[in-house]
């Protein structure tokens, strides 16, 4: 033993050769306080934060503490350790080398406990060979629990690819298209499904623009997310949501977040969001949440995933969206064919009738001109199949002009609706008997298309003859009201149903009643009532209920000349 001067303390190692388990008991608290130092400065250097260590490598620690006198009996022990430490790790964000570098500075820390202690009262070689192959054999656990994590993450990525393929697929080839928001709140099921979240939103707009297309929200507190996200525009959204160039941006319960969580969501059991902007692919563009109840940052893996998602998404919405514009297509173009059949059986049948009477009638003449003057009513009755013939032509070409978004030309002058409504009232009493009433104020006038107005108010009259009760009366009221004129059509029938009133007015539709109805019709009337209304600058409304009957009003401005298109 060498000789210590009576005033000189003895190292605190002795004088005997130390062991690595007995110097990790004396400094294990020293030991961590540094791991945690150059741990925590190693981390932050890569943009993580301080790792949280949950007691995991202070218990791994301590089970090197414990090896002396056994050795390899705790291997097991250790590795569900480093097993637990890698799954927190995972969690966090960590990739593998920044794990296996938290080993190697674990050996560093507890080596840095005797470098300064006599040669013979440091570890044997043997033991701190022991050290160091324990520590290699944790970070080969951490390699292999990473490689197997991927792994599992990969294969849980491409099924939950497959299952969002799968949906969409599903919902376009049904016969019945599912709506696209019913579709997203099933896509939305397995997002959060995926993510592990309790909640996920997702907003759609067009490219060109900020219109928003749909949104819809799943799972804990959906409402309540779905309006906190649509609230916001969306050049916001692309400012804070992918700032930078950036894909993805955190948005957690913290005041200083660049989106945050609103006291709304919180009260109703979200704390954490994260918002990933969907690229841009051909004609939509959007944001896609996911929700936590607890409070907390996601992974890189977890960003990953969710973009890697959203990417397949919007991929598949635009598809979804496409099909849906081409059998809107193809349903339009199946009802241009219908229309010009419809069109030509009503040339062929309609207009035969009152042409072939007037050739009739022609032909007899000229077989007989000698008796002309006794076969007058003749000659009149092929005038009045011919104007016949004439007005459905006009029809056709009007309705036509409609369909094909132009406006009906007009003659305008003044005139006085009331004395337009008195004309169609005495023409149809006249043919119809008392089956009318009018009710006109005085001096409704207004600068208008008489002609125009005439037919519109001779089409609502026939439809209600034609649908209408008949033992209820048909009332014309002609009114001003304010700066607006207004003249109504009013009988008692079975309720136009609002599926029918949103396309009443196109032409050649009739409602289920018509079909069903004796009363036949080209389905045109309406339309021309219509276009008059807009050609006046106008408009026409339908009010239809059980206990008051059917009304139509065309409501005029009072001058009709600002609303008719400039001629050079």
């Amino acid at each position: 033993m060498r000789d210590v001067p009576g005033d000189v303390q003895l190292p605190k190692w002795g004088i005997a050769m130390a062991s690595v388990a007995g110097v990790i008991r004396r400094h294990q608290d020293e030991i961590i306080r540094r791991w945690t130092e150059e741990a925590s400065r190693a981390a932050s250097a890569r943009g993580l934060d301080g790792p949280e260590f949950k007691n995991v490598m202070p218990t791994y620690l301590a089970s090197l503490a414990d090896e002396e006198g056994a050795p390899g009996t705790l291997a097991s022990v250790r590795q569900a350790h480093v097993e637990s430490h890698v799954a927190a790790r995972l969690r966090q964000g960590f990739n593998v080398a920044e794990v296996i570098e938290e080993f190697a500075i674990l050996g560093r820390c507890i080596t840095s406990m005797w470098l300064n202690a006599p040669t013979e009262a440091r570890p044997s070689a043997l033991d701190v060979e022991r050290l160091f192959t324990g520590l290699h054999a944790a970070s080969t656990v951490v390699t292999e629990r990473f490689s197997r994590h991927l792994n599992e993450d990969e294969q849980t990525e491409k099924r939950y690819m497959r299952l969002l393929q799968k949906v969409t697929s599903e919902a376009i080839l049904e016969e019945e298209p599912t709506s696209l928001r019913d579709l997203l709140k099933e896509i939305l099921a397995l997002l959060i499904e995926a993510m592990g979240a309790q909640s996920a939103a997702v907003l759609l707009y067009e490219a060109e623009g900020e219109k928003l297309v749909t949104a819809a929200a799943a799972g804990l507190a959906s409402e309540h997310l779905e309006q906190h996200a649509t609230s916001m525009r969306p050049c916001s959204l692309l400012r804070k949501v992918g700032a930078g160039g950036e894909e993805t941006r955190s948005v957690s319960d913290e005041a200083t977040a660049p989106l945050e969580v609103s006291p709304t969501l919180r009260q109703h059991g979200l704390n954490t969001l994260f918002g990933v902007r969907l690229p841009l692919h051909r004609a939509l563009v959007g944001f896609v949440y996911v929700g936590l109840a607890e409070v907390r940052d996601f992974t890189a893996r977890e960003k990953e995933r969710l973009l890697s998602l959203g990417q397949q998404l919007i991929v598949h919405l635009d598809n979804a969206k496409l099909y849906a514009e081409l059998r809107e297509k193809i349903e339009a173009l199946q009802a241009e064919r219908a229309l010009r059949e419809r069109f030509v059986s009503v040339l062929a049948h309609d207009l035969r009738g009152p042409l072939s009477a007037a050739k009739s009638g022609a032909q007899l003449l000229m077989r007989h001109p000698e008796r002309l003057d006794q076969r007058r009513n003749l000659a009149l009755r092929i005038d009045q199949n011919i104007e016949r013939t004439d007005q459905m032509v006009r029809d056709l070409l009007d309705a036509n002009r409609i369909r094909a978004g132009q406006r009906l030309p007009l003659r305008l002058d003044t005139c006085d609706l009331g004395i337009i409504a008195r004309e169609v009232f005495e023409e149809l009493t006249a043919l119809h008997g008392e089956r009318f009433i009018l009710l006109a104020e005085e001096r409704v006038r207004g600068i208008w298309s008489a002609e125009e107005l005439r037919r519109a108010l001779w089409n609502l009259g026939s439809n209600a003859l034609k649908y209408g009760s008949p033992t209820e009366p048909i009332t014309f009221t002609v009114k001003r009201d304010g700066d607006r004129a207004r003249a109504s059509v009013h009988n008692f029938c079975s309720v136009i149903a609002p599926e029918d009133q949103e396309r009443i007015f196109k032409p050649f539709s009739r409602t289920q009643s018509a079909h069903a109805g004796p009363a036949a019709g080209w389905g045109l009337g309406l339309t021309l009532v219509w276009g008059c209304a807009q050609a006046h600058g106008g408009r026409v409304t339908l009010q239809s209920d059980e206990a008051t009957g059917t009304t139509f009003t065309l409501e005029l401005p009072p001058d009709a000349r600002p609303f008719q298109p400039h001629t050079p």
